[in-house]
């Protein structure tokens, strides 16, 4: 069923929110500064390529004020953008019996989206 739904996501848009997030990571990555928000963004575009059969796990090693930090000045930049276009694909394909587990996928994404420091795809 994974391999199934993960075929099935690329084919209806998932190749499309990755190629956002990977060229968004690259133009993030060319500025020094941006290089922290880069790698969350690649994160995030390598969990929107296969995201059937992972899951969202704490980094116990990144439990300090740094990530925090991060993640706030993740959200005001742009994470809550991010955040809520994932909540409203999901709102929008739950609505349908066939597209609830592509709802699931979204709202999986949109909660790392929101914040992803110190969160890593298991």
């Amino acid at each position: 069923m994974r391999i199934l739904g993960n075929i099935i996501w690329l084919i209806f848009g998932g190749i499309v929110i990755a190629l956002e997030y990977f060229i968004s990571s690259f133009i993030l990555i060319i500025t020094i500064i941006g290089i922290p928000f880069g790698l969350q963004t690649l994160k995030l575009g390598i969990l929107a390529l296969w995201p059937f059969g992972t899951e969202i796990k704490s980094n116990p090693s990144s439990t300090g004020c740094l990530s925090t930090i991060m993640n706030i000045l993740w959200i005001l930049v742009g994470g809550i953008w991010i955040s809520l276009s994932h909540l409203l694909f999901g709102i929008l394909l739950a609505i349908t019996i066939i597209g609830i587990p592509f709802a699931k996928q979204h709202f999986k994404l949109a909660s790392l989206a929101l914040t992803p420091f110190g969160k890593v795809p298991v």
